[in-house]
């Protein structure tokens, strides 16, 4: 499970169902409730268009544009902030999402992408709260349990961590990423036993997949605070690239 900044599905998805609805409304038909929920994700459908399609710069300018006739539009708001975090502005990308709270969006991935843009300022403490609060509103969200995970292991809240990891992998079993901070996580709390467990078993079903097999070797060749050490040195470059700010 990537740490990325979380929404363009659920953009796309959106844009689709108005698009349909419109289609409907056309013939007649009324819109739905659940269609009046989408509406509520959606500020324009222009603006909106170029962020699903990854076109952050239109998408910028199409949304400023559209806050300079209602500034208090939170939604746009948070397109806003989305798209300056996917060109790496972070600082930008959490004042537009803080605006969008301040104008009461709670929606679960506006509190986990500003987690992660915290994470990527390297304000741990900030990123744990808002963390903790997307796990809140979206307990059913793997990602949320994932990343809030990685930042209490940050922390040394290793039990937190591990109770935050097995909730993502009872959501995301088959979470590579999850798996390798499982196993990390108890490398780090001493029980090497499950850590050798998980990446054996990580590296039986997915050969392919490098973090596994390099915590392995670590493991094999390291013993006693020295292994949990480095390993968690190296789970802040494979499983962390934010902490760096090197990738969005």
């Amino acid at each position: 499970m990537s740490q990325v900044r979380s929404g363009i599905s659920t953009i796309i998805v959106a844009l689709m169902v108005l698009f349909l609805a419109a289609a409907s409304s056309a013939s007649g038909a009324p819109l739905s409730a659940a269609t009046t929920t989408i509406e509520e994700r959606v500020c324009d459908i222009a603006a909106d268009t170029a962020l699903g399609l990854g076109d952050y710069r239109t998408a910028i300018e199409l949304h400023q544009r559209l806050l300079q006739s209602d500034r208090n539009l939170a939604i746009a708001h948070y397109h806003l902030g989305f798209a300056y975090g996917m060109l790496g502005h972070s600082t930008e990308e959490i004042n537009e999402y803080r605006m969008a709270i301040g104008l009461g969006l709670k929606h679960w991935d506006l509190f986990l992408n500003l987690g992660l843009a915290y994470f990527d300022q390297h304000e741990i403490t900030s990123a744990t709260t808002a963390l903790e609060t997307a796990v809140s509103l979206g307990p059913d969200h793997a990602e949320t349990h994932f990343n809030l995970a990685v930042v209490y292991e940050r922390e040394n809240r290793l039990n937190e961590a591990l109770q935050q990891i097995i909730a993502s992998l009872v959501l995301a079993p088959e979470d590579l990423d999850a798996a390798n901070t499982d196993a990390i996580i108890c490398a780090r709390m001493g029980d090497i036993v499950s850590a050798r467990k998980i990446w054996t078993q990580l590296t039986q079903a997915a050969p392919e997949y490098i973090p596994a097999r390099t915590n392995l070797a670590t493991l094999d060749h390291s013993c006693g605070d020295a292994c949990g050490t480095y390993v968690h040195s190296y789970r802040t470059m494979v499983l962390s690239p934010l902490l760096d700010s090197e990738v969005k």
